[in-house]
């Protein structure tokens, strides 16, 4: 184990790469790496790229990466891909589609499985985000699923969120309505050189026009990914973002926010998990049973599943 951590530490992309699918899958010994690892965390910009289906979020994201390593930034990419409800397997097709950068030195493409988690995320994406931190990348990006308006775990994790619009899709329609339009900290319409940008451009403008006197209206940008257009405008955007985050204390607010949510969220889960172990799977279903015939609520049953193992 500690030679592995050595060789991260050196910056061994290969030592990376097995860290974080021990990180991903839950195992004690990627729950220890994470213990040896965090400390050297918390100095990568970390972004979130969100949107609906079809916006253009994988495209953007590979477009932005190849700017910022203009900029000789170096870059990691965790892109979410949506998984079976029943195997809970993916595709991975983020990682084809990103597969230009993959022999860049200074760009490391990580794809995930949501495995049916809500927020398009997958549940060990902290983690993961985590473990790319310490290995030192300026950047790191998160592309989620891209499920719709409940996809706003990605404003807890990520520094700087961009959602991404792009029109004629009815994606303007969605984008005005109350939700996932909340958690951006700046707005892109990207494919903008098809008809109907400046119309959505326009919508999105009213809309923002509505936001109480004094807050912080985020700035919206158009972008066309596939030729390159509107990129610097939004590198710049995001470094004005992240600088307005340090500047005004936001930034140590926001590390407070997502450390509170991970160890609740995480507890949550080993609570769980205990609850299954100490319970028998014929008591279980007696309650079940009791549930469906309606002579117990779900909320006494569970007060009694966490009672026996919180007693």
């Amino acid at each position: 184990m500690d030679d592995l951590v050595e060789r991260f530490l050196k910056k061994d992309r290969r030592a990376l790469a097995r860290i974080i699918s021990r990180v991903e899958n839950e195992t004690p010994e990627g729950r220890e790496y994470l213990r040896l690892l965090f400390p050297h965390s918390g100095k990568t910009h970390i972004i979130g790229i969100t949107g609906g289906a079809g916006s253009g979020k994988s495209t953007l994201t590979g477009a932005l990466a190849a700017a910022y390593r203009k900029r000789e930034k170096t870059v990691g990419i965790v892109a979410v891909d949506p998984s079976s409800p029943f195997t809970k397997g993916a595709i991975l097709g983020d990682r084809i589609r990103m597969q230009d950068l993959a022999l860049d030195p200074g760009v490391y493409v990580r794809s995930m499985a949501g495995r049916g988690a809500l927020g398009g995320l997958a549940p060990t994406i902290a983690d993961v985000v985590a473990v790319m931190d310490a290995f030192g990348f300026d950047v790191v990006m998160i592309e989620t699923i891209g499920a719709g308006q409940d996809e706003v775990e990605i404003a807890g994790t990520a520094m700087t969120t961009i959602l991404v619009n792009n029109p004629g899709t009815g994606d303007d329609i969605q984008a005005l309505k109350a939700g996932i339009i909340e958690i951006a900290d700046i707005l892109v319409v990207n494919k903008a050189d098809h008809p109907g940008a400046d119309i959505l451009v326009s919508q999105l403008q009213a809309l923002l026009a509505l936001s109480p006197a004094g807050s912080r209206r985020p700035p919206i940008l158009k972008t066309t990914a596939t030729k390159g257009d509107g990129l610097d405008e939004l590198l710049d955007a995001v470094a004005e973002h992240y600088a307005y985050l340090q500047s005004s204390g936001l930034l140590s607010k926001h590390r407070e926010e997502d450390a509170r949510h991970q160890v609740l969220s995480i507890a949550r889960q080993i609570l769980l998990e205990r609850i299954r172990q100490a319970t028998p799977e014929e008591a279980l279903q007696a309650l079940v049973e009791r549930i469906a015939a309606r002579e117990l609520d779900p909320h006494t049953a569970a007060e009694e599943l966490a009672g026996n193992v919180l007693a």
